[in-house]
C-alpha cells in the first residue's frame, strides 16, 4: 500500500509541477500496464486495465464473452461455466474477471515509468504550443542562450525560440546571457517540439513598440496605417487619427520626443519618421518625402506613378543617402515615384519651347540618355 499511495503522490506532483492534465498521466499508467500484460500473455487474451483512485493501484481485467460454442478458451466461455460466475449471464454478454497483475509489477513500473516520461513531454509541447500559438505578433522578452550556424537561440524561460540570422539587426551584437526584446512571427512543431520564431526587423516589431509607448494606439484613438523599414537605419511609419482633437504625430512623438525615444533606443538607434497618413496619394507622398519639401505632384492614378518636383536645394534630401528616403517613400504609398528638381524641369520646358519656334532644325542623330542622372531619381515601390 506504501507503493500505492508512493504512485499518487508522484501522480499528483506531475499534476501540480508540470501542469499536465491528471487524466493524461493516468492513461500513461493504465496503457503501461496493459502493454506489459500483453506482452506476458502474448496478446492471447481481452485484457482491460484501470486506475483505481481509492488504492493508487492500477487494476488488470480479463474479459471474456459468452458463446454457445467456445473455440478460443482464452476469450471465451460457454454458458454454463459463465452461469457460475454469473447466474444471469446471457449469450452475447462480457464477463470481467480481475486478475493478479503482481506477477509483473516490476515491469509494468519500469514501462509505465517511460511512458508516462514520454507523454509528460508530449504535454509540455503541446501545452508550450498553445501558449505560444495565442502570442504571434506580441513582443517577447528573453535570454540569449548561444549561437548556432548564425541564429540566435533565445530561452523564453518554458520554451527555446530562434531568432534567424535575416531576422537579427544589422550591427548589433550579443552574447550569452544578454537579454533581448523580439516580436514572435511564428510557431510550429516539430520532431523537437515546438519551435518559435522571432524577429527584430518585422515591421509589426515598429508597430508593437509603438503601441506599448503610445496609448492612444493602444487604445484605437491613434492608427498605424502604414510601416517600411530598412532595419538598424530607417523607418518609416505613417499615423492618423479618431478624434480630431488628437495629433496623431504629436501624440506618437510624445512629449519633448520622449515617446518616439524610447522606441529609437529599443532599435537601437534606427531613425524613425512619423508622417500623417492621407487617402489623398499627392498628399500623401509628399508627407512620405519628409523632411524633404515638395514643390508639385504630378499623379498617374492608373499606373500609379507619381512625378514629384523639387527645389534644387531639395533634391539632394528627397532622394536621401543611397536613394534610401525615395525607397522608403515608395515602398510606403506603393507607387513609383519619378522626383526632379526645379531647373531640370525648367531646362526640359526650354528645350522643347526652342523645337518649336517656327524653324526648321535639321534632324540631328539622338543621343543616348544618361546612364546615371545626379538631379532625377525614379523608384519602384517594392513588391
Amino acid at each position: 500500500m506504501d507503493t500505492n499511495i508512493n504512485i499518487k503522490h508522484a501522480i499528483e506532483q506531475l499534476v501540480k509541477e508540470k501542469g499536465i492534465d491528471r487524466q493524461v498521466v493516468l492513461e500513461a499508467m493504465e496503457q503501461a500496464v496493459l502493454t506489459a500484460a500483453n506482452k506476458k500473455y502474448r496478446n492471447t487474451r481481452d485484457l482491460e486495465a484501470h486506475y483505481n483512485h481509492e488504492t493508487g493501484e492500477v487494476e488488470l481485467f480479463e474479459f471474456v464473452t459468452v458463446v454457445e460454442e467456445v473455440e478460443d478458451s482464452y476469450k471465451e466461455i460457454g454458458l454454463e461455466e459463465a452461469r457460475e460466475i454469473d447466474p444471469e449471464a446471457e449469450y452475447g454478454d462480457s464477463l470481467g474477471e480481475k486478475l493478479d497483475a503482481s506477477g509483473f509489477s516490476r515491469i509494468a513500473a519500469q514501462t509505465a515509468k517511460q511512458v508516462i516520461i514520454q507523454k509528460v513531454r508530449e504535454a509540455e509541447r503541446e501545452t508550450i504550443f498553445n501558449e505560444y500559438s495565442d502570442r504571434v505578433w506580441e513582443i517577447i522578452t528573453g535570454m540569449v542562450r548561444r549561437f548556432e550556424k548564425g541564429e540566435l537561440l533565445i530561452d523564453l524561460g518554458r520554451a527555446e525560440a530562434v531568432l534567424p540570422a535575416k531576422e537579427q539587426m544589422p550591427r548589433e551584437v550579443y552574447r550569452p546571457g544578454d537579454r533581448i526584446r523580439a516580436i514572435i512571427t511564428e510557431i510550429r512543431m516539430t520532431t523537437k517540439g515546438p519551435q518559435i520564431m522571432l524577429s527584430r526587423t518585422h515591421p509589426s516589431m515598429l508597430a508593437k513598440l509603438f503601441e506599448a509607448e503610445v496609448p492612444e494606439i493602444a487604445e484605437g484613438i491613434v492608427e498605424i496605417n502604414a510601416i517600411v523599414r530598412d532595419p538598424g537605419s530607417r523607418a518609416k511609419i505613417a499615423v492618423s487619427s479618431n478624434d480630431r482633437d488628437v495629433d496623431p504625430v504629436g501624440a506618437c512623438v510624445g512629449m519633448r520626443g520622449a515617446r518616439v525615444q524610447n522606441v529609437v533606443s529599443e532599435l537601437r538607434g534606427e531613425k524613425i519618421d512619423i508622417i500623417p497618413w492621407s487617402e489623398d496619394i499627392a498628399r500623401f507622398a509628399c508627407n512620405a518625402l519628409s523632411p524633404a519639401q515638395v514643390s508639385k505632384v504630378f499623379v498617374d492614378e492608373e499606373k500609379r506613378v507619381l512625378e514629384i518636383i523639387v527645389a534644387d536645394d531639395q533634391l539632394s534630401l528627397a532622394i536621401g543617402k543611397r536613394g534610401q528616403n525615395v525607397s522608403l517613400a515608395a515602398r510606403l504609398t506603393g507607387c513609383r515615384i519619378d522626383i526632379k528638381s526645379e531647373s531640370k524641369v525648367a531646362e526640359a520646358a526650354m528645350q522643347e519651347f526652342a523645337s518649336y519656334d517656327g524653324t526648321e532644325a535639321e534632324e540631328e542623330p539622338a543621343q543616348q540618355p544618361e546612364t546615371a542622372p545626379t538631379d532625377a531619381v525614379t523608384e519602384e515601390p517594392a513588391e
